[in-house]
């Protein structure tokens, strides 16, 4: 017998000695490992609506939120989820978003102009497992969005929407080919499989800027065709990730549902916490709910239902015990929490994420600090951009955007061939400060954060009187129930007239193509800053047909201004130019507080609904 059959003998000896003595043990990690036995326990990480938000506040002597502090939180949490049960419960974490990781502004105008995505290298460092297609995600267009997925190269997340058809935008097409978009994915963790489904507000083209993207289907049928999938694949512990920007919205469509077991909930903002859970001072106030909620699905089994307010300020952590046919045992309820996102000055206080500071905050900070610098006028007055006032009511940095565009589309015009404009209108959505900037110096930035979005003059000609009713209607029809405090971003602040309105009214209610499908009462007078009387006691009176300025936004039916598709002339100047045009040039780079007194000056007047005495509204 040779020397290398003899050693290989004693190998084999050797080996098989020791397989027999750790053979009970291996047997009871195999057990423990199975699919098919045992408790799995599953850490969900999640968070939504970053937004671009990636430096810290400070609050008296403390700092919280930045993405340098997240991604330092969110490496500590997953080092947790690896003790998070007791033995012999097998653990793994997941880290998911509802979408909207980044949003217009000074921030994002950072990446703009090094055609370098800091949120994206963002997501890359953090490590997400899968994230939802939110609304803003759109705000630039099919192909920034797509430029912006493909920068992400190291681990990148799936983009998951289960009811957007992307065909017919070839950038898109090309990244859900490659698996990099989808409807659905199944995640691997310590021998389990783990499904998580995306969907996205079916409002997407009347809100964001999606161009060929289309919502298709039936929402819940679209979520319950990719659940049933991966249900016949075998998975039976499945996520939905929902950006349906509002947290009741995605309660109702878990009541259509069958399979999903937690529903991570995102767009609307909504801070769900228990009485005991530490929060960023001034959130008390905001809490809306108890984490997690209960929802019922079509069933009637529970859906755990989470969301925490973005911006980097939280990071949701709930921990889940499903049993071996992927039901859920139970929550393990004094670990799943919201996690305030604590910078300095507090016990909970987490150090900064040197690669992240380095990478992204410090670059983008210094672009924007730049911004900052470059100071264009002065203001004599606060200006009210907060977004529950600009959805609701007249404020004076909404008439100075409005009147911006009025005055830019009329020095446009004769270069576009159109008659000059007689009113203007801007959505409050399309205002994003959502502050109130006080006195002082006014600079490059703070115009980039009252008007961030890709959106340019444009004049609408020969809109019928009746038609700017309907316009009208649409922009108060929303103003009282509407998706944020106040109402909704379709609400308009005004230039070159003065409206009258009563929530008493009838709100108008459209069809998707903009027909008026329920006529709206509630615009009672219409008066040109002429004096002509377009409305009366809610009745159009007759006369010639209005030239409106207004953003391409709205021109193309967005926050389903009811123009339908009527031609419009667009011109070269984005409305953040407009801005800084019109203070510099207009106002002589100073703006008083005669011209815009901090209340408005009643171009908009809200009717008060008052309660007679015999019980009637008059």
């Amino acid at each position: 017998m040779s020397s290398n059959v003899t050693g290989r003998l004693i190998k084999l000896t050797l080996a098989f000695c020791i397989v027999a003595l750790i053979a009970p043990q291996a047997w009871k990690t195999l057990q423990a490992d199975s699919g098919s036995e045992g408790v799995f326990c599953l850490t969900i990480l999640h968070n939504s609506d970053g937004e671009s938000a990636l430096f810290g506040r400070s609050i008296d002597a403390e700092t919280f939120g930045g993405a340098a502090h997240f991604a330092s939180l969110v490496w500590l949490e997953k080092l947790r989820a690896r003790a998070a049960c007791d033995a012999p419960a097998r653990t793994a974490s997941v880290m998911v978003s509802s979408g909207n990781s980044f949003l217009a502004g000074p921030a994002f105008t950072a990446s703009l102009d090094s055609n370098k995505f800091y949120d994206a290298r963002l997501i890359e460092i953090i490590g997400y497992d899968a994230f939802a297609l939110g609304n803003h995600d759109f705000d630039f267009g099919p192909d920034v969005l797509a430029r912006f997925i493909a920068q992400i190269i190291h681990r990148p997340p799936p983009f998951l929407s289960a009811n957007l058809d992307f065909s017919s935008e070839p950038s898109l097409a090309r990244l859900v080919d490659r698996g990099r978009i989808a409807g659905a994915t199944v995640l691997r963790k310590n021998n389990e499989r783990i499904g998580i489904v995306g969907v996205t507000t079916p409002d997407l083209r009347f809100i964001s800027s999606p161009r060929n993207v289309r919502t298709v289907g039936d929402v819940a049928a679209e979520v319950q065709a990719d659940v049933n999938e991966l249900e016949t694949r075998g998975v039976n512990k499945i996520i939905l990730i929902s950006h349906l920007q509002n947290i009741d919205a995605d309660i109702e469509l878990v009541s259509k549902l069958r399979g999903v077991d937690v529903v991570v909930a995102g767009g609307g903002g909504e801070l769900l916490a228990k009485a005991d859970t530490p929060l960023i001072p001034g959130h008390e106030e905001a809490v809306t709910g108890s984490y997690p909620l209960i929802a019922q699905d079509a069933s009637g089994a529970d859906v755990l239902v989470v969301a925490t307010a973005g911006r980097y300020e939280y990071l949701g952590k709930l921990v889940v015990r499903f049993d071996s046919g992927g039901n859920v045992q139970s929550i393990d309820e004094a670990a799943s929490r919201p996690i305030r996102v604590a910078a300095s000055g507090v016990p909970d206080a987490v150090a900064p994420k040197p690669l992240v500071y380095d990478e992204i905050v410090w670059p983008v900070e210094y672009f924007v600090n730049s911004l900052y610098g470059d100071v264009i006028a002065v203001s004599e007055v606060e200006m009210n951009g907060l977004r529950s006032a600009i959805r609701s009511t007249e404020t004076n940095q909404g008439n100075l955007l409005a009147d911006a565009i009025l005055w830019q589309a009329r020095q446009e015009a004769s270069l576009l061939g159109v008659n000059p404009p007689i009113v203007a209108l801007q959505n409050g959505g399309g205002m994003r400060a959502n502050s109130v900037m006080p006195p002082g110096e006014v600079s490059a930035a703070h115009t980039l954060e009252i008007a961030p979005f890709p959106n340019f003059v444009s004049v609408a000609e020969d809109i019928p009187r009746e038609q700017f009713k309907e316009i009208l209607e649409n922009a108060v029809s929303r103003a009282v129930e509407g998706d944020a405090p106040g109402g909704s971003g379709r609400f308009a602040q005004v230039a070159g007239f003065t409206f009258k309105w009563s929530e008493a009214g009838t709100a108008q209610a459209l069809d998707a193509d903009g027909a008026v499908t329920t006529p709206g009462t509630r615009v009672q007078d219409v008066t040109l800053d002429d004096g002509t009387v377009i409305i009366n006691d809610g009745a159009v009176e007759p006369g010639p047909a209005l030239d409106i300025a207004v953003t391409n936004f709205l021109a193309l039916g967005g926050d389903q201004y009811p123009f339908r598709g009527k031609p419009f002339a667009n011109t070269s100047v984005s409305y953040q130019q407009a801005l800084a045009n019109y203070i510099v040039h207009e106002l002589g780079g100073i703006v008083t507080e005669t011209d815009y007194p901090a209340g408005g000056e009643g171009r908009i007047e809200r009717l008060t609904i008052t309660t007679s005495q015999n019980g009637g509204s008059e």
